[in-house]
Protein backbone atom coordinates (compact mmCIF):
# COMPACT_ATOMS: atom_id res chain seq x y z
CA UNK A 1 0.00 0.00 0.00
CA UNK A 2 1.64 3.38 -1.18
CA UNK A 3 0.85 6.00 1.36
CA UNK A 4 1.86 8.55 -1.28
CA UNK A 5 -0.77 7.46 -3.82
CA UNK A 6 -3.39 7.68 -1.02
CA UNK A 7 -2.63 10.99 0.60
CA UNK A 8 -2.76 12.74 -3.14
CA UNK A 9 -6.04 10.70 -4.39
CA UNK A 10 -8.78 13.41 -4.86
CA UNK A 11 -11.65 10.75 -5.39
CA UNK A 12 -14.04 11.20 -2.70
CA UNK A 13 -17.80 11.34 -1.28
CA UNK A 14 -17.66 15.14 -1.29
CA UNK A 15 -20.12 15.03 -4.90
CA UNK A 16 -22.44 12.64 -3.22
CA UNK A 17 -22.87 14.42 0.22
CA UNK A 18 -23.25 17.74 -1.88
CA UNK A 19 -26.12 16.59 -3.78
CA UNK A 20 -27.52 15.40 -0.40
CA UNK A 21 -27.04 18.74 1.23
CA UNK A 22 -28.62 20.78 -1.51
CA UNK A 23 -32.22 18.16 -1.57
CA UNK A 24 -32.16 18.61 2.21
CA UNK A 25 -31.81 22.80 1.75
CA UNK A 26 -34.44 22.69 -0.90
CA UNK A 27 -36.90 20.42 1.21
CA UNK A 28 -36.74 22.49 3.99
CA UNK A 29 -37.46 25.95 2.23
CA UNK A 30 -39.92 24.57 0.43
CA UNK A 31 -41.50 23.64 3.57
CA UNK A 32 -41.50 26.90 5.36
CA UNK A 33 -41.95 28.76 2.37
CA UNK A 34 -44.97 26.39 1.73
CA UNK A 35 -45.85 27.48 5.78
CA UNK A 36 -46.30 31.11 5.25
CA UNK A 37 -47.51 31.18 2.37
CA UNK A 38 -50.91 28.85 3.39
CA UNK A 39 -51.10 30.26 6.66
CA UNK A 40 -50.98 26.92 8.30
CA UNK A 41 -49.85 28.52 11.61
CA UNK A 42 -52.48 31.09 11.77
CA UNK A 43 -55.30 29.55 12.32
CA UNK A 44 -54.77 27.54 15.79
CA UNK A 45 -56.94 28.64 18.56
CA UNK A 46 -55.92 28.80 21.97
CA UNK A 47 -57.65 28.48 25.53
CA UNK A 48 -57.54 30.49 28.69
CA UNK A 49 -56.04 28.17 31.61
CA UNK A 50 -54.89 28.99 35.04
CA UNK A 51 -54.09 27.17 38.17
CA UNK A 52 -56.50 27.35 40.98
CA UNK A 53 -57.17 25.73 44.53
CA UNK A 54 -60.13 25.85 46.33
CA UNK A 55 -60.93 25.91 50.04
CA UNK A 56 -62.98 22.47 51.35
CA UNK A 57 -66.64 22.98 51.50
CA UNK A 58 -66.58 26.75 50.39
CA UNK A 59 -67.09 28.63 47.23
CA UNK A 60 -63.67 30.12 47.78
CA UNK A 61 -61.52 29.36 44.75
CA UNK A 62 -57.50 30.94 45.37
CA UNK A 63 -55.13 31.83 41.68
CA UNK A 64 -52.53 30.17 41.85
CA UNK A 65 -50.90 31.16 38.28
CA UNK A 66 -52.07 31.89 34.61
CA UNK A 67 -51.20 30.46 31.37
CA UNK A 68 -49.95 32.02 28.73
CA UNK A 69 -52.59 34.93 26.60
CA UNK A 70 -55.04 34.74 30.38
CA UNK A 71 -56.05 37.34 31.63
CA UNK A 72 -57.29 36.43 35.11
CA UNK A 73 -60.49 34.15 36.66
CA UNK A 74 -63.80 34.91 37.53
CA UNK A 75 -66.87 33.33 38.84
CA UNK A 76 -69.05 31.34 35.56
CA UNK A 77 -72.24 33.85 36.49
CA UNK A 78 -70.19 37.03 35.70
CA UNK A 79 -70.12 38.79 32.43
CA UNK A 80 -67.63 41.57 32.44
CA UNK A 81 -67.02 44.75 33.55
CA UNK A 82 -69.96 45.76 33.63
CA UNK A 83 -71.73 43.79 36.00
CA UNK A 84 -72.45 44.27 39.45
CA UNK A 85 -70.67 41.49 40.76
CA UNK A 86 -67.55 42.02 38.99
CA UNK A 87 -65.55 43.91 41.65
CA UNK A 88 -65.55 40.98 44.01
CA UNK A 89 -65.85 37.95 41.79
CA UNK A 90 -63.00 38.29 39.48
CA UNK A 91 -59.05 38.78 39.56
CA UNK A 92 -55.79 39.01 37.52
CA UNK A 93 -53.73 39.04 41.00
CA UNK A 94 -51.75 35.64 41.64
CA UNK A 95 -52.65 34.70 45.23
CA UNK A 96 -56.00 36.54 45.20
CA UNK A 97 -59.05 34.51 46.71
CA UNK A 98 -62.93 34.66 44.91
CA UNK A 99 -66.02 34.23 46.26
CA UNK A 100 -68.76 32.60 43.93
CA UNK A 101 -72.20 32.06 44.68
CA UNK A 102 -75.77 32.24 43.51
CA UNK A 103 -75.88 30.69 39.77
CA UNK A 104 -71.97 30.92 39.40
CA UNK A 105 -71.43 26.80 40.03
CA UNK A 106 -68.10 27.43 38.49
CA UNK A 107 -64.81 29.29 37.75
CA UNK A 108 -64.04 30.37 34.48
CA UNK A 109 -60.07 31.79 33.36
CA UNK A 110 -60.78 34.34 30.58
CA UNK A 111 -59.17 36.85 28.58
CA UNK A 112 -59.70 40.52 27.22
CA UNK A 113 -57.92 40.64 24.33
CA UNK A 114 -59.91 38.18 22.30
CA UNK A 115 -56.51 35.79 21.04
CA UNK A 116 -57.83 32.67 23.83
CA UNK A 117 -61.17 31.34 24.52
CA UNK A 118 -62.53 31.45 28.14
CA UNK A 119 -62.15 27.79 29.31
CA UNK A 120 -63.72 26.12 32.63
CA UNK A 121 -60.80 25.98 35.33
CA UNK A 122 -62.89 24.58 38.33
CA UNK A 123 -66.51 23.42 38.83
CA UNK A 124 -67.65 23.54 42.66
CA UNK A 125 -69.31 20.22 44.08
CA UNK A 126 -67.26 18.20 42.04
Amino acid sequence: MNFKTLLTDDDAVSPVIGVILMVAITVILAAVIGTFVLGLGENVNQNASAGVSAASGTNEVTLNSLGPSTTGIKCSAVDGPGDSGWATKHTTQVGQTITCSGSSNSVVAYNVDGNAQNATVFTFGS
